[in-house]
């Protein structure tokens, strides 16, 4: 049963997630496929994951290189710059921290998504 709720957590933080990279994404360059998002939120988290264990002990270092990681996905994933990916990021981690905090407000869900760093 542990492993159910656990399953469901990850895929509601996943579609939360990418439901923030679609926002930034339709914002910053047009681009308005949320099928793409949900892949770019779990590619991006993947990434983020392996380049924080690798090296996410380095203070400063570390974390800032797991962000340009996942900014990295986004650049990859979406038409546009470094800039425009970076903007991506910082709208979906907006986006997705009002709708988290309107969740948790109420009592729906914890302070957390899937694909989102930081969130």
């Amino acid at each position: 049963m542990v492993v159910a709720s656990s399953v469901i957590v990850f895929f509601v933080s996943l579609l939360i997630g990418a439901l923030g990279i679609y926002v930034g994404a339709r914002v910053i360059v047009g681009a308005g496929n949320y099928d793409h998002a949900i892949v770019t939120a779990l590619i991006g988290a993947i990434v983020w994951a392996v380049v924080g264990f690798f090296v996410g002990w380095i203070p400063l270092l570390g974390p800032l290189l797991a962000l340009l990681a996942y900014i990295a996905v986004i650049n990859v994933r979406y038409p546009g710059d470094w800039t425009a990916a970076a903007m991506i990021g910082l709208v979906a981690w907006v986006t997705v921290l009002i709708g988290l905090y309107a969740l948790a407000a109420v009592g729906i869900t914890g302070f957390e998504a899937v694909g989102i760093p930081g969130v």
